[in-house]
């Protein structure tokens, strides 16, 4: 009776399950790792990075081509996969963000857009979908794998949950203890009035785009060993899940945002074995998203009314 128990609560088969979580708490890794990048650059910037899947898409095709076409060392590529993500993303930054800088978040959005569907429609002429082969970019660490909990899991998986916490950690340091740091949270709670106190402001917006941009071209090159495949479309929409973990940190907390990554990863997984809901997982991101902005925007309001005598 106690084993009984102890895989099945309220009917649900956890040993069953426990496969799919491992799988989502992976992919929630990459999701919640993204969504830190979108929270540093928004704080900084107000700019929602819409181009962040599409910017570490292309650097996976990048390093794709160098393992598999050159003599090169597959560290090399995974290096420059990573270094094209943060220069893709300060190049942009610094050529578009000063235009867009007084302009509504909704245009500085929307111009990131741009910058997505052009990489986008590159990929597609350079790399085009289908053909009598699938792409591949193996990390060699999908083959390592460990029993945790009676669960075989990936040194990958390991690595993407291990990273989201280090670098979530590493830049809630960053932001508490340096200058830059502290420059960085004072933009984003007033940034008029933190540029007339002398701070460098593009600097500071510059560290943001490259730090955020490092991040696109580590997921990039994590999520095609995740998916044992490089779609690089698939690689563009990234940003949907990234986007809802960041939703749910409200675009302000790292940690939330981090968690909420990977509930995304973890609801979408475990979803995926029932059929009669499957087709229904890709929502999974917009529903956590929209009960977590309600329950945290939640407020109690006192009314107080006069009666004339």
């Amino acid at each position: 009776m106690n084993d009984l128990l102890a895989f099945s609560v309220f009917g649900v088969d956890w040993q069953f399950l426990k496969p799919f979580i491992v799988i989502g708490l992976a992919f929630g890794g990459v999701y919640a790792l993204s969504g830190v990048g979108l929270v540093v650059l928004y704080r900084a910037t107000g700019v929602l990075n819409l181009a962040f899947g599409a910017i570490g898409a292309a650097g996976a095709l990048i390093a794709y081509y160098i393992v598999n076409h050159t003599s090169w060392p597959h560290w090399l590529a995974y290096t420059i996969c990573i270094a094209f993500g943060g220069v893709t993303n300060l190049a942009y930054g610094m050529i578009f963000g000063p235009a867009f800088a007084r302009r509504d978040a909704l245009v500085k959005m929307m111009g990131t857009l741009g910058l997505a569907l052009i990489l986008l429609g590159l990929m597609a002429w350079r790399a085009p979908a289908g053909g009598a082969f699938a792409r591949f970019l193996p990390l060699g660490t999908t083959q390592t794998r460990y029993e945790i909990l009676k669960t075989s899991v990936s040194l990958t998986q390991i690595i993407a949950i291990c990273l989201a916490l280090a670098i979530t950690a590493g830049v809630s340091i960053f932001l508490r203890v340096t200058s830059l740091g502290t420059a960085m949270r004072a933009l984003a709670n007033d940034r008029e009035t933190t540029a007339m106190l002398g701070v460098p402001v593009r600097k500071v917006e510059a560290a943001a785009w490259f730090g955020s941009g490092l991040a696109c071209g580590a997921a990039g090159l994590i999520l095609p060993d995740l998916l044992t495949s490089l779609d690089y479309s698939a690689l563009t929409f990234l940003v949907i899940s990234s986007l809802a973990a960041a939703l749910i940190g409200r675009l302000r907390s790292l940690w939330v945002t981090m968690f909420g990554g990977l509930a995304v990863g973890v609801a979408q997984s475990v979803l995926s074995p029932y059929t009669n809901v499957s087709a229904y997982r890709s929502a999974a991101p917009f529903v956590l998203a929209i009960v977590a902005l309600l329950y945290l925007s939640r407020r109690r309001v006192v009314t107080f009314s006069r009666t004339a005598n």
